[in-house]
């Protein structure tokens, strides 16, 4: 057996009475919507109920499956105690999922719960489903901060143990969509807000799950959308098959999209291998960079890839540039995976004796020793795109009024506190946003006042 069935839901806590006290019928299309899957769901009659939620236990590197036997929770967050649930997991499934995961050495299991408690993500869609159907057990899944090709990559491995326990089971993706759709709204309003929910709702709406892969994952932050990457997880679990769709309903009245569609796989379909068919375009892009990539991205790449794969330290190679042997500056070395940051490290001044050695030094570390990331794996190296930034020498400036946040780059200095942004990075837009950016990194409260310089860079891509 494998999953029969797969739905795409909201979670706002509105929609149950005891919460929204009326306000609810606002969004009446919605629990129209949810009253009609709960009805299908009961129909198909699974034994197990997989969950994934944006509000479960989520690290950055990290999905967290949660662990234990039974698990309770109730809407006391939200004014409604009385509104509680008492769970059973299905330990055994959850347990393959996990061995598939350590075989593959991927990032997944049930280490480092915080709240065993259910979240509203989870609670939400039980509350309408037990109204129809109350005999499954379930499995919680959180979601991540690796990229959208990981989440589907999950969901590969779910849809394998589900296969192999011969368990009847649905899976229900919870997320909101934007939270950007009106000024009134939490978030406010964003141009992208609209945008991605128009699109994801068409894009659900033709199965096309490939294209959710392809949405850029700024667009998506800008959006303040909640649930993408658990739809993508769910696309994962019915990989390899055709679907049947339905749209329910989309609605934004309260400023945030809810959608409701459902999923019900048909037969093998060997060209709805998507994640696949997503890495080798990866791989071909990064593949097609570095054949347009001048001195300066050859030598990172050759110094982390040596690394890497050999644990080995490059000497400087013959043939470059002839300023890279004479020059010393500071360097930064940024590593980007599937349009996401995989690892930034450099220094502000100079520390070896040219720029060659100073972008071996920098390509190592920001591959592997960026506290913010897990090191690189020699498997990840044929997604990776490299840009190398050479800094100019950093300038006093009095005022942020001196600051251009497309030429120049910012750093604060307060004590023995320093933080450093570069110049034209996508998604800061103003002076102000720089120097708050810069702030966090040095761990400098917003409200406190710094030393400001300026520099310019050479980027290299």
């Amino acid at each position: 057996m494998s999953i029969v069935a797969a739905f795409m839901v909201p979670h706002p806590p509105l929609i149950i009475p005891a919460v929204g006290q009326g306000r609810e019928e606002e969004v009446r299309e919605t629990i129209d919507s949810y009253l009609a899957v709960a009805e299908e769901i009961a129909k198909a009659r699974p034994e197990t109920i997989i969950i994934s939620s944006p509000h479960a236990t989520m690290y950055s590197d990290y999905f967290h499956i949660s662990p234990g036997y039974t698990a309770k929770g109730n809407f006391g967050d939200f004014g409604a105690r009385q509104v509680s649930f008492d769970v059973k997991y299905d330990v055994s499934l959850r347990e393959r999922i996990c061995q598939l995961a350590e075989e593959a050495d991927f990032p997944a299991g049930i280490l480092g719960e915080r709240k065993p408690a259910l979240d509203h993500g989870t609670m939400v869609p039980l509350y309408f489903i037990r109204q129809k159907y109350t005999d499954f057990k379930l499995i919680r899944i959180g979601l991540s901060g690796l990229g959208l090709a990981d989440h589907y990559r999950l969901g590969e491995m779910i849809r394998q143990a589900v296969e192999e326990s011969g368990r009847r089971v649905v899976y229900v993706a919870s997320g909101d969509l934007s939270h950007k759709l009106q000024d009134y709204g939490p978030y406010g309003f964003a141009p992208e807000g609209p945008e991605y929910d128009q699109r994801i709702m068409d894009t659900a709406g033709r199965g096309a799950f490939d294209e959710m892969l392809r949405f850029d994952e700024n667009f998506c932050d800008r959006a303040a959308e909640c649930g993408h990457r658990s739809f993508v997880m769910m696309a994962g679990a019915l990989d390899g098959v055709s679907v049947s769709t339905r749209v329910y309903s989309h609605q934004d009245v309260t400023g945030v999209g809810y959608g409701i569609c459902s999923f019900y796989p048909g037969e093998k379909d060997p060209g709805r291998h998507f994640r696949e068919a997503y890495l080798r375009e990866q791989e071909e892009k990064a593949r097609s960079g570095m054949e347009s990539a001048d001195a300066y991205v050859r030598l990172a790449r050759a110094s982390l890839e040596s690394y890497i794969l050999r644990r080995e330290t490059i000497h400087v190679p013959e043939g470059l540039p002839p300023e890279m042997y004479r020059n010393r500056a500071g360097a930064f070395v940024s590593i980007h995976k599937e349009g996401r940051l995989r690892g930034c490290i450099g220094t502000i001044l100079p520390t070896e004796e040219s720029v060659a050695m100073e972008i071996i030094q920098n390509a190592i570390s920001a591959s592997t020793r960026d506290p913010r990331f897990d090191p690189i794996r020699p498997e990840e190296l044929p997604l990776l795109e490299i840009n190398v930034d050479v800094l100019g020498e950093p300038e006093d400036i009095d005022s942020p009024d001196q600051l251009d946040v497309k030429r120049y780059g910012v750093i604060v200095t307060r004590g023995r506190r320093r933080g450093l942004l570069l110049p034209d990075l996508e998604g800061v837009d103003t002076v102000e946003e720089q120097i708050d950016i810069a702030k966090r990194k040095a761990g400098i409260d917003e409200d406190e006042e710094v030393k400001l310089q300026r520099f310019e860079v050479i980027r290299h891509k």
